[in-house]
């Protein structure tokens, strides 16, 4: 960068001068923004016509929020040395800033004059002058840039957007058609001049245009898209419907222009009754294609959901998303979502294995196939599975699952014999999240039935009661570690609850038992026994609960 160094009176006030502004940047490139803020503005007092001096200030300025101080200065600065690119670059990047265009053009405009190399400002300048609605100059702009590179479709549209502006019909179409004239071959630009006579009210210049590019190209598809707009405006619906199938069954159209179309299709359709047939028949046949697109694919499963279609139907499409697609974990979450309402863990435990080759660190699969394995019993492959997605944990990952994930492991690893560990899981899940009810019931339990951290397991039993306090389960749970802590008469009223509220669908011996229990230690024998009774029809081989009813009082195992 250049710098512009003011006039002194003298050599030695010179000498000062140098002594503070050498100083001020030094102490800038160690970062000492306050200490060379003060030494600049020393620099200032000493010669206040140092350009160099205003150009740093500025800067100061902007780091102090003070956008107005900073623009006086840096003024200053281009001021004293107009003919330093530096000041006035900055200058017009403070008037941008403030929303001053009008200011920053000419500015701008000085630099290009100075050096036209720079074609970046032609480009600022294009867009400060129509940010000031001066389109007269902003075509002057496109026209020096055309001068420096030629006509191109980005000038020639800019052009005629800018035509389009100024309501000047006949310029839009006269630029067009030039753009077409110098390049005769491309097909494109003569449909884009087709376009623009068609956007002016010259119909039948335009459908010759068109009928001339679609004899050259039958598969352009800019002119086929024109064409489909035409007809639609003038309601002929079955030249629209073949229009839009031959757009969509087009080689030449983009995925994205297809799924464009598409959505167009669906938005009419549901505003005219959305009679499903006609959207589903075009999907059918683009995934018939020999290559089908996968996006289109997904955007059909899309539909199906939106249309509340019976999951077999969905499910085929999904499945040809993942046969284009195989790495789209949403396709298989909802797959795996389908499987899990059939309680088909076959096809849960398939669908994960494959979605672990394509989507590694997906937590979701982890963790259905663990649960899949583990309604399957098959303890030591659900143990495998939750082992393996602990690596893929993030702290992005959705709490509520990852909770779970640790629930179910601990489950299993109690099941396995492996105390610790299961409780390790359970304070793991509870980190996750706090209130995961399932959790806290049976971690409170299983400590309870190790006479451990009884006070640690009532905390957590009662948050399951709360939570939910006709749930028969949580309240054994509540009722039996006060029965633990020999608080008998309070257990009585919690296990009475849970009585209350028994779910026919689920066993229940073990809390008809519990209940027999807590009724011995609240010297109400007849009453345990009858439960004791009870709970002996659904378990006639337990040996501890015979031994009870035959001496007719509690024992412990």
């Amino acid at each position: 960068m250049l710098l512009s160094i003011g006039c002194l009176a003298d050599d030695v006030s010179r000498r000062i001068y140098d002594q503070f502004f050498v100083e001020a940047m030094v102490q800038r490139q160690k970062g000492n923004s306050d200490a060379a803020f003060d030494l600049l503005r020393h620099c200032q007092e000493i010669d206040p016509d140092a350009p160099e001096v205003y150009y740093f200030l500025s800067q100061y300025y902007n780091l102090m929020k003070d956008p107005e101080s900073a623009l006086a200065c840096v003024k200053r600065a281009a001021a004293l040395a107009p003919e330093n690119e530096t000041y006035m670059e900055t200058l017009a990047q403070a008037y941008i800033r403030q929303q001053d265009y009008a200011s920053a053009i000419p500015v701008i405009e000085n630099l290009y004059e100075r050096n036209k190399e720079h074609e970046d400002l032609l480009e600022m300048l294009f867009q400060l002058y129509q940010q000031v609605e001066d389109y007269t100059s902003a075509i002057n702009v496109l026209n020096r840039l055309e001068q420096n590179n030629g006509k191109s479709e980005h000038l020639s549209v800019a052009k005629s957007e800018i035509y389009s502006k100024m309501g000047d019909g006949k310029a839009v179409v006269a630029e067009m058609e030039a753009l077409a004239r110098q390049f005769p071959n491309d097909q494109n630009f003569q449909a884009m001049y087709g376009d623009a006579l068609m956007m002016n009210g010259h119909t039948k210049k335009a459908l010759a245009v068109y009928d001339k590019v679609l004899a050259e190209e039958p598969d352009n598809n800019r002119v086929l898209m024109s064409l489909r707009t035409y007809y639609q405006s003038l309601g002929e619906t079955s030249i629209v419907d073949s229009l839009t199938e031959r757009v969509l069954m087009n080689g030449n159209a983009s995925s994205e222009d297809k799924i464009h179309l598409l959505r167009q299709v669906i938005s009419a359709n549901e505003m005219s009754g959305g009679d499903s047939t006609h959207v589903l028949n075009l999907f059918h046949k683009m995934l018939a294609l020999p290559k089908p697109d996968a996006d289109m694919a997904i955007l059909c499963a899309s539909y199906m959901n939106a249309k509340q279609m019976p999951k077999d139907t969905i499910g085929r499409v999904l499945n040809k998303v993942l046969e284009l697609m195989p790495e789209y974990a949403a396709a298989r979450l909802q797959l795996v979502g389908y499987a899990w309402e059939a309680d088909d863990m076959d096809r849960v435990i398939t669908l994960c294995k494959d979605a672990r080759q394509y989507n590694p660190d997906e937590m979701a699969f982890y963790y259905y196939q663990g649960v899949a394995y583990y309604k399957r019993d098959s303890l030591d492959q659900a143990l495998s599975a939750f082992q393996n997605g602990i690596g893929v944990i993030t702290e992005e990952s959705n709490p509520d699952i990852v909770s779970d994930f640790y629930a179910v492991m601990g489950d299993i690893l109690h099941q396995k014999g492996l105390a610790e560990e299961a409780f390790a899981a359970y304070d793991s899940c509870l980190q996750w999240k706090d209130d995961n009810i399932g959790c806290l019931n049976n971690y409170a339990y299983y400590l309870s039935e190790r006479g451990e951290q009884l006070d640690k397991a009532e905390v957590m039993s009662y948050k399951t009661v709360k939570a939910e306090p006709k749930n028969s389960t949580y309240l054994d749970t509540y009722a039996w570690i006060l029965f633990m802590q020999e608080r008998y008469s309070e257990a009585k009223i919690y296990i009475e609850q849970a009585l209350q509220n028994l779910d026919d669908s689920l066993n229940n011996e073990v809390i008809i038992e519990h209940a027999g229990d807590i009724y011995a230690l609240n010297e109400d024998i007849d009453r345990a026994l009858d439960l004791w009774r009870d709970a002996q029809t659904k378990k006639p081989e337990d040996q501890l609960l015979l031994r009870k009813i035959k001496q007719k009082k509690y024992l412990r195992e």
